[in-house]
């Protein structure tokens, strides 16, 4: 991972990082790593940090920490790749964020309140990436994430405690189903998926919020991520044990729309599925049709996709897109177009990531904060809570008109 420090004039600080998830997309900006199989084998990143202190320093010193747009713009021509080849896009993104935070600073402002321009009226909704999906030794989980979404909470404090409760109570729901034996943590923290089927995902889950008591205010999301099981050569996806077409999986996912309330389902279909996700938005009433690497925080693909009539919406991370105001931009077409922008951190996070601060500043309906468990998942909710305090007055975001089933 890359940290940059940005300093003006007056002492002040803002110091940015670039995460890189554990699932990365075709379409994402190019992570400049160095490929020397001696050194963290192959991961380390100091090609980029001589790309910031050699290229991009020099170019930045002097400028107004507080336009972002031309500070991005300059590292964008810097670089002169569509996808920030040269430079490398967490080069660029973790000077982005530093400008940011430094910027913030200079007005003694939280960079959320920054990013809102007023104090907040709304927190928006965490949801939590309870259950993992993927790949294991016993079995295969087509669907990478089942997220939980208190989405009748009152407030952020208690949609808070409802997922800690709900992801605490699953663990012995999955214990009993698999006949005692305890449930292994996935690589996201959730608990690791007991079934290949997502029907019975749902149906544990659905169970341990009924314990709990709290059957009638949870909902829940999918991230499919379906490019990870995806067969190129013959078109097919790995499902509930075996290898389904496009159209049988929109089959599947549509009868889980009926037998559970869905929120979203982000990522159904591969992420160069152009047409499919058209069939697929046209056949999927009850649910989101959301983009994560379809979209991959791309303005161009975005507009493609709302032209196509193919989403409803799309996850935020900027650090696909590989800057700030790349990523804003992208963000308000969605905003003037009636597309749902969900902010989300990347599973190989950092603590302090920005994300907290857009879903906030941005005052988005939902955020995707990952299971309430580790650091840098608990840092993201803990910001949302901190928020609520520091706000008096605002009130947790209402997502009743995503709610479709």
């Amino acid at each position: 991972m890359l940290e940059v420090d940005v300093y003006t004039d007056n002492g002040i600080m803002g110091r940015g990082a670039a995460p890189t998830g554990t699932s990365v997309g075709i379409h994402e900006s190019f992570i400049l790593r160095d490929h020397d199989p001696n050194e963290y084998d192959g991961m380390s990143v100091h090609q980029a940090v001589r790309a910031v202190e050699e290229q991009i320093a020099p170019a930045l010193i002097g400028m107004d920490v507080t336009d972002q747009r031309a500070v991005d713009t300059r590292m964008i021509q810097l670089d002169g790749t569509e996808d920030k080849h040269i430079l490398g896009g967490n080069s660029i993104y973790s000077v982005s964020i530093a400008c940011l935070r430094a910027a913030a600073a200079e007005v003694k402002q939280p960079v959320y309140r920054y990013l809102a321009g007023r104090p907040l009226k709304t927190i928006p909704l965490p949801t939590f990436n309870i259950v993992n999906g993927g790949r294991y030794p016993d079995l295969v989980q087509g669907v990478n994430e089942f997220i939980l979404a208190p989405w009748k909470a009152e407030c952020v404090e208690q949609a808070v405690e409802i997922a800690v409760k709900v992801y605490q109570k699953l663990e012995e729901v999955i214990s009993d189903y698999l006949g005692g034996r305890k449930p292994a943590l996935g690589g996201s923290y959730g608990w690791a998926a007991p079934s290949s089927d997502p029907a019975v995902i749902l149906e544990l889950m659905t169970r341990a919020a009924e314990q709990c008591g709290y059957g009638d205010r949870v909902a829940f999301c999918l991230d499919c991520a379906s490019s990870e099981m995806y067969n190129s050569q013959d078109g097919t996806y790995e499902y509930n044990g075996r290898r389904v077409s496009e159209a049988e999986l929109v089959e599947h996912m549509e009868e889980l729309t009926r037998r559970f309330p869905l929120i979203f389902v982000e990522d159904l279909l591969d992420e160069d599925a152009w047409s499919g996700y058209e069939a697929a938005h046209q056949r999927l009433r009850r649910t989101n049709l959301i983009g994560d690497d379809f979209i991959a925080t791309s303005l161009s693909r975005l507009q493609r996709a709302y032209d196509n009539h193919e989403i409803d919406g799309f996850i935020l991370k900027p650090n696909q897109v590989g800057s700030i105001t790349e990523a804003l931009d992208t963000y308000r077409f969605a905003q003037e177009h009636g597309l749902l922008a969900i902010p989300s951190g990347r599973s190989g996070g950092a603590v302090g990531d920005i994300v907290a601060d857009l879903c906030l500043g941005l005052e988005t309906l939902i955020s995707k904060n990952g299971a309430p468990k580790s650091g840098e998942r608990l840092d993201k909710i803990n910001s949302l809570l901190r928020a609520s305090s520091e706000n008096p007055g605002s009130c947790l975001a209402d997502c009743s008109r995503l709610a479709r089933f």
